[in-house]
């Protein structure tokens, strides 16, 4: 009985032993999760992980794909390219831009294709000769745009198409980062008259 009681403690001390080095062996540091939400939103929008520097940009976006297209429309249930970048701008920038792709244009500094960075805007001219469509450059010659086909989504600069239109990039100047209450309130004023 003894001999009985003795063999299973000792098995039962391997057994704690054997389970103890395989979980200290299967254990990893804690990963950061910065680079586990890079990875990510790498994954899913086709952007090389080095390109994703600015985490809430790509969180932003990806909660907003597959949001139907409405023109004026400023929801979930419905959004235009304009309020697409201009939301984005508000919650992952805390900036405040223009409320159509005309206004956003003319708030910023030209930026040449292959200098694009993620969160810089692109512009459009399609079938006519004023801008027509914006959206958001997000790495790797993708852009995060609402289409008046697909609503919300990830295209690219190099698609055809989209080389086709393509007018040019912009960056709101450093010193420019928000437009005041009172420009806001004007051109919003404008645009109910």
């Amino acid at each position: 009985m003894k001999t009985k009681k003795f063999i299973a403690s000792m098995l039962f001390i391997g057994l704690c032993l054997v389970s103890q080095a395989q979980t200290n062996r299967n254990s990893k540091p804690e990963s950061d999760p910065d680079n586990l939400a890079k990875e990510y939103f790498s994954q899913i929008m086709g952007v090389a992980v080095s390109a994703t520097t600015n985490t809430k940009l790509y969180q932003f976006v990806y909660e907003w794909l597959g949001t139907p297209y409405r023109l004026g429309g400023d929801s979930k249930r419905g959004i235009d390219c304009s309020k697409f970048s201009y939301e984005l701008y508000d919650k992952v920038f805390n900036t405040s831009l223009g409320y159509n792709s005309r206004n956003q244009y003319s708030q910023v500094k030209t930026v040449e294709k292959n200098e694009l960075k993620a969160g810089d805007l692109v512009f459009f001219k399609i079938r006519s000769r004023s801008i027509t469509h914006v959206g958001v450059y997000i790495g790797d010659n993708k852009f995060a745009h609402a289409s008046s086909s697909k609503g919300v989504m990830i295209s690219n600069l190099d698609e055809p198409y989209w080389r086709r239109y393509y007018y040019n990039g912009g960056r709101l100047p450093e010193d420019n980062k928000s437009l005041t209450a009172e420009i806001l309130k004007a051109e919003k004023d404008n645009k109910l008259n």
